[in-house]
């Protein structure tokens, strides 16, 4: 196997890979400028090039599998937890007339639903996707979601009892937690579609101002705001620096695996309790085709392997445990699917993340590092 001349900012894994390292600014411009190249040149099958906002070592496997099953060569850039899909969103968009990506992996569905509307993703027909629960997909084609992960509530093991755990996203709000309770910054990540969801959930199925008076809530109680995303806020609640804290579920399972003291709770959003469909929010993975392509059938190859049971087990048996959308045998682990999930319109949530994102910033201010 050949190997091509490899560009500043990247690295070569074994088995074919150029992975991107984003480094600082400066570093990004100039790699971004530079030509993708892949490993494995003499190969006459063209490659693909996907952009991941998944972490690395998630992701990597499942992409490693794809090129061994298919024989085509792989590109790979990833962002930072940080910004994660925000920030290959955005250069997505300032591709648009110059596209580089073939394929979008996405950790979360609300960017692809708004770059789908902006025609940077088009329609892809998927077989394997049709099998997978309507919410979760587009009907036109355009982003199909795949291994969601569950918002919930981490809290310390060592300073909150189970029964004590806040059951609902409005017990956060109880004086109990005033001065303990950390979120990441909305502006990006998993975060930003979560206050959103919260927003036309509570307009369409309670009363509308219900989530301003929660913020007003969360502010009373001096919720923090931390820019590192959500594995900083598990690593302040196991650190002590705080009681709880919103985050996602593949984060507390990481933190779980290396033996922090913590647990987590699937918070229920409705507000009287009881009703249908209120439960926590589910985030799938997205992926879609993008517009441009160079190579558009690899690109077809790639998605729908993301959509398959393969890649569903491979990643709810990953670090993560994503959970799976397809029917599970009865002796699977109850762990892998939430059996009420928030029964909210995805497109929707998209649409009000904007006006959610500004009044969380309004509210609670600046946040802390």
């Amino acid at each position: 196997m050949g190997l091509a001349r490899v560009s500043p900012g990247f690295r070569v894994i074994q088995g074919g890979f150029s992975i991107r390292v984003v480094l600082g600014p400066v570093t990004h411009l100039v790699a971004s400028l530079l030509l993708l190249t892949f490993i494995g040149c003499d190969d006459p099958r063209p490659g693909v090039v996907v952009y991941v906002s998944a972490d690395q070592d998630i992701a990597r496997p499942v992409l490693e599998r794809f090129q061994q099953h298919s024989g085509i060569p792989v590109e790979v850039v990833y962002d930072t937890e940080a910004t994660k899909t925000t920030g290959l969103a955005n250069r997505l968009r300032n591709e648009a007339d110059n596209p580089r990506a073939d394929v979008f992996w996405s950790s979360e569905v609300f960017q692809p639903i708004l770059l789908a509307r902006e025609g940077i993703l088009v329609p892809h027909a998927s077989e394997v996707g049709a099998e997978l629960p309507e919410q979760f997909r587009e009907a036109e084609g355009r982003w199909w979601g795949f291994s969601p992960r569950a918002r919930v509530i981490v809290y310390s093991t060592d300073r909150v009892n189970v029964q004590d755990a806040p059951q609902t996203w409005m017990d956060l709000t109880d004086q109990r937690w005033k001065g303990r309770v950390a979120m990441a910054d909305p502006r990006f990540g998993t975060t930003r579609g979560h206050v959103g969801a919260m927003l036309a959930y509570w307009d369409g199925n309670f009363m509308p101002g219900y989530f301003g008076a929660y913020l007003e809530g969360l502010k009373e109680n001096d919720t923090r705001m931390l820019t590192g995303g959500n594995a900083a806020v598990v690593d302040g609640v196991a650190r002590g620096e705080f009681d709880v804290g919103m985050t996602d579920s593949d984060d507390v399972y990481r933190a779980i695996e290396n033996g922090w003291n913590v647990d987590m709770i699937l918070p229920r959003h409705d507000v009287q309790g009881g009703s249908r469909g209120s439960g926590t929010l589910l985030i799938p993975n997205a992926a879609g085709i993008v517009n441009g392509a160079s190579n558009p059938v690899a690109a077809s190859q790639l998605v729908d392997f993301l959509l398959s049971a393969e890649v569903e087990n491979m990643l709810a048996e990953s670090a993560s445990r994503n959970l799976v959308l397809r029917q599970l045998d009865p002796e699977a682990s109850e762990q892998l699917q939430v059996a009420d999930p928030l029964d909210v319109d995805l497109g929707v949530v998209a649409d009000r993340s904007p006006e959610a994102v500004d009044q969380v910033m309004r509210k609670l201010a600046e946040p802390s590092s």
